[in-house]
Parts: structure tokens; sequence; C-alpha cells
């Protein structure tokens, strides 16, 4: 009989419960091109301008709030940026102007993605390494499951009131930093206990981190797989003649396969090595996005969608415990930043490079795609042994720094 699993720290709960709850009122996000050309009259190309900024705050907000999460601490940053989100949020509903409203929109992104970091750091933080796998895979399941919360209110909630949307989004995001701020001690080590931090580190020291940039390139070469769902298949399922709602049924059916199987996933995946783990989700990436260059009809479509999503199911955990192993207990804040950055490079190049390849390549765009998910898998091969040496060396200066703070406060 197998041991029961630890108890997970009462921390760790607080922050995945503060994450469903906001993701669970994340409706602005999802209506809002919607919102702009059906409320304020604009165009379709500036409504994708306006929602662009979006991002580019959300690419700010990453680096942004690793760096204040490292200094400043993980508490004060995720309790501001809900608080700016909220009063981001609260004010969107309100303007007209829409040079205005792109201003909001960018401060909204910046904020919202500045409380990521700091997040999943102290999320690491008071979790055992051993423990990181389960946690992690809670938290991904939370987030799927809030999303997917969101998007079957947002539609039905907007019929009534678009006005309603901006204030329950607002009033999450305000709830979210309430339980923070009240329930969640601060989790940076060195804030905790007055000793001095071990890594002083910046950006540049991040870069300069030869593994863990590795990491982060596979890591953006799974982002940019994983995008062709949000730009490229939609082209082809309405040039096989499906529609808008066949390519919603395809995504829904991804969402629905998280939220009921990803609880499981540790069970599969822990009895392999984190190298391992990952290129075998980037084969069911590659297998499932290459094999929509066969497919024509709406089950083909499903059967790839399903492919893709155990695919997605398998290597969430370990890259978000992989990023707590390879980070510095004082830098870890920025180590998340910097992979958060792969996830908007990916949004920006999947739609620039694919749209170009499956236009002159057409169902030829697939095999692009299969061979960049198969270089991916190799790769997570190749770099497992350094990335094991990385993470035991990583562990011994963790002990330094446990010891440090002991002494202190002694």
């Amino acid at each position: 009989m197998s041991p029961r699993p630890a108890r997970l720290p009462r921390a760790f709960w607080i922050i995945w419960s503060a994450l469903l709850i906001s993701k669970a009122g994340g409706f602005v996000v999802i209506i809002m091109t919607l919102y702009l050309t059906a409320q304020r009259g604009l165009t379709e190309s500036r409504a994708g301008l306006i929602v662009g900024l979006f991002g580019i705050g959300g690419a700010a907000g990453v680096l942004v709030g690793g760096v204040c999460a490292d200094r400043i601490g993980r508490k004060p940053t995720m309790v501001a940026s809900a608080g700016v989100s909220a009063v981001a949020l609260a004010t969107l509903g309100q303007l007209t102007d829409p040079v205005w409203i792109a201003v909001f929109v960018a401060v909204f992104g910046f904020a919202n993605a500045a409380f990521g970091p700091a997040g999943i750091a102290a999320m690491a933080d008071v979790l055992r390494p051993e423990d990181r796998d389960r946690a992690f895979n809670l938290m991904f399941w939370a987030i799927n499951l809030g999303m997917g919360a969101a998007s079957l209110l947002a539609g039905f909630l907007a019929q009534f009131s678009y006005s309603l949307l901006f204030w329950l989004d607002a009033g999450t995001a305000l709830l979210a930093g309430v339980l923070i701020l009240l329930a969640v001690p601060e989790t940076l080590r060195h804030k905790r206990s007055g000793a001095e931090p071990v890594h002083r580190g910046r950006f540049v020291d991040v870069w300069r981190d030869g593994v863990y940039m590795t990491f982060v390139s596979l890591v953006f070469l799974q982002s940019f797989v994983w995008a062709q769902a949000q730009t490229t298949l939609p082209l082809a399922m309405t040039r096989d003649g499906l529609s808008e709602s066949d390519y919603g049924v395809v995504l829904a059916i991804g969402s629905a396969m998280i939220i009921g199987g990803q609880l499981i996933v540790p069970k599969l995946t822990t009895r392999f090595s984190k190298a391992t783990a990952l290129a075998m989700a980037l084969a069911f990436f590659a297998a499932g996005f290459g094999a929509v260059g066969l497919v024509a009809g709406f089950t083909g479509y499903v059967v790839c969608a399903v492919i893709w999503t155990i695919g997605n199911m398998m290597a969430a955990p370990p890259n978000a415990t992989v990023i707590a192993d390879l980070s510095p207990d004082g830098m870890r804040g920025r180590y998340q930043g910097v992979f958060s950055l792969t996830h908007s490079a990916a949004a920006f190049a999947a739609p620039a490079i694919g749209g170009f390849t499956f236009q002159f390549l057409g169902d030829g765009h697939w095999a692009v795609i299969f061979a960049v998910g198969v270089l991916a898998a190799a790769g997570h091969l190749l770099a497992g042994p350094a990335r094991e040496r990385a993470t035991k060396r990583r562990a011994r200066e963790a002990s330094v720094l446990i010891d440090q703070s002991e002494k202190v406060t002694a």
C-alpha cells in the first residue's frame, strides 16, 4: 500500500483559492473584442489593436512582477497586482474614449500578468521539492476550471449587462487580493527572517543560465506548437468547410478533458524523469497537431484535439516544477518572469510564421509543426542530464540558505 501524500501547506491552498477565484471571474479578457465592437462601436481592426495592448502590457508585467517578487516580496507584489487589476477593470467599464480604453487595457494586462511570477514563486517557496509536481498539477487544474467557468458565464451574462461583467471581474480580483493580504504570510525566506539573500542577481544572470535558458527555449517551441490551436487551426477547419461552432466544440473538448482528468496525471507521470515526461508530452503535441494535415472532418479534428490535450496535461506540472527546481530562492520571481515571456513570444510568432507557412504550404504546414514538436521532444531528452545536475546543485544552495535563516532567527 502506497503512503498517503503529505498535506500541502496552508499558504499554497490560499494562493490556489485566489487563483481559482480570479480566473473564474476573468470575464473581461474573453469578451473584450466583442465589447469594443458591439458596445463601443470600434472596427474589428481597431479593437484588435487595443486588445493586443493587453498582451504587450502582460509581457512587461511578468518581468516587472518577477523583479518585485524577488526584491519587495511575493505577498506585496500579489496584493498590489490584484488591487491595480481591480481598479483598472472597474474603470474600464466606465470609459468611452478609445484612447483611454487602450491605456487601461494595457494597465490591466500589466497588473494581471504581474501576479503570476509572484504567485508561483510563493507556492514554490512553501512546497517541498517532492510535493511540487502534485501541487502544480492542482494549480493547473484550478486555472483551467476557473477559465472554463468564466467562459461559460461570460456569454450568458453579457446578454444582460457588459458593465456587470467588468464589476464582477473587478470584484473577484479584489477578493483574491484581500484573501492573500489577510491570510498569506511573506514566503520569501530572507524577507521573512531578516537574513541576507544568497543570490542578489539581475535579469542578465537569468539569461546567462545556460541550463535554464535551454529549458526556456524548449518551452517556447512547445508554446509555439500549442498556439496553433488559436491561430492556424481555425483557418484549417474553415478551409475544410467546418463552422465557428465546430471550432468552439473542439476547444471545449480539450478544456473538459483537463478539468475531468488533470488530477490523475501525476500518478501516470511521476514514475518517469522530468525529461522523459516532457519528451512524451511533446510527442503527443507533435502527433496531435501533425495529424491535422491528414484529417478533413469534424471527428478527425476531435481526435487530434484529444491527442494534443493529453500532451498539454502531461507538460504543465513538470514545467512548473522544473522552474522551481532550477531557480535560486532569491531570484525565483525573475526566473518565472522569463519563463512567462515564452508564451508572449509564441503568441506573436505563431500567427506571424504560421500564417505564412499555412498560406504557402497548405497541409504541409502541419508537417512543419510536427517537426517542431519532435525537435522539442528530442531536446528535452538531450538536456535532461544537465538539468538534473543543476537541480541537485540548486538543492544544495537552498539548504545553505535555510541554515543561514535558522542562525538569524535562533
